[in-house]
């Protein structure tokens, strides 16, 4: 008897427990509802999860949003970086950029500069040269512009090295590992491309293109560099490619930069 009087007496005692706990999961789900709707996302455990449709995000792996052009579920916020093309033949090297930068889908300016030569002595020598081009965020562009010359400065005439040290602290730095940017870096010697993911991949055959419209430009210019003719030169390769490139990519204009390299001096145009 005394055994089921305490049975009865626990069932009692649990009951309301029981009701509170109910109570306090159904507000939960009331509140996430809530939340998510604020957000445009829809909470699982609501009913009404199919009320709200979740944004997709068509960010590219690694946090590089806007580099290829991609759009993302914020696509109005991103600055495309469009197109970066580097052409190495018959000893000359040349790297030419456009200047369109655009947020979202209006052109917020039409003659940047993203073509930048970083090294070389003011005479022209081109033993030291060194050009830069890069697709991305400008400020964090700028901002590892400025930590590969000081690498240079660190290790003179050493690209390669300078490069791979970037690298490095471009990948394990808490602070730049989070600038969202690509890198295209040449010298008389090598032609160089530089990722936030710690790449540092050298060309095989000379010719490099990054950005939005890299596609198209780097199809191109391989495409005219295979071609057994003295009319074409590495300069006259980049302009027809890049020119190929802007009448495809929304996100490429007409306005070239274009940096050159060339045995005994180094020209800008």
């Amino acid at each position: 008897f005394e055994t089921e009087r305490t049975t009865e007496e626990q069932q009692k005692a649990s009951g309301p427990r029981q009701h509170t706990r109910l109570a306090m999961a159904l507000r939960l789900a009331a509140r996430g509802a809530a939340l998510g709707a604020r957000a445009g996302r829809p909470f699982l455990g609501s009913r009404t999860a199919t009320a709200a449709p979740m944004r997709p995000c068509l960010a590219p792996l690694g946090g590089l949003r806007s580099l290829a052009g991609w759009p993302t579920a914020d696509g109005a916020n991103d600055f495309h970086g469009t197109t970066i093309l580097s052409v190495r033949r018959g000893g000359k090297v040349v790297v030419i950029g456009d200047g369109q930068i655009s947020q979202g889908n209006t052109v917020v300016k039409g003659n940047a500069i993203k073509v930048r030569r970083i090294g070389g002595s003011a005479d022209g020598d081109s033993s030291s040269a060194v050009i830069a081009g890069f697709a991305g965020a400008t400020a964090d562009a700028l901002t590892l512009l400025d930590r590969l010359e000081k690498k240079l400065e660190q290790y003179p005439g050493q690209l390669t090295r300078s490069c791979v040290e970037l690298a490095k602290l471009w990948r394990t730095d808490k602070y730049l590992r989070r600038l969202e940017a690509i890198m295209v870096v040449v010298d008389k010697d090598v032609s160089l491309t530089l990722t936030g993911n710690g790449d540092v991949i050298q060309s095989p055959d000379g010719v490099i293109a990054v950005g939005s419209g890299g596609l198209y430009a780097l199809s191109a210019a391989r495409a005219l560099n295979g071609l057994e003719s003295e009319n074409l030169d590495a300069e006259e390769i980049a302009r027809r490619a890049m020119a190929v490139a802007s009448d495809l990519c929304v996100f490429t204009n007409a306005n070239y930069t274009v940096e050159v390299i060339e045995a005994g001096k180094a020209a800008s145009k």
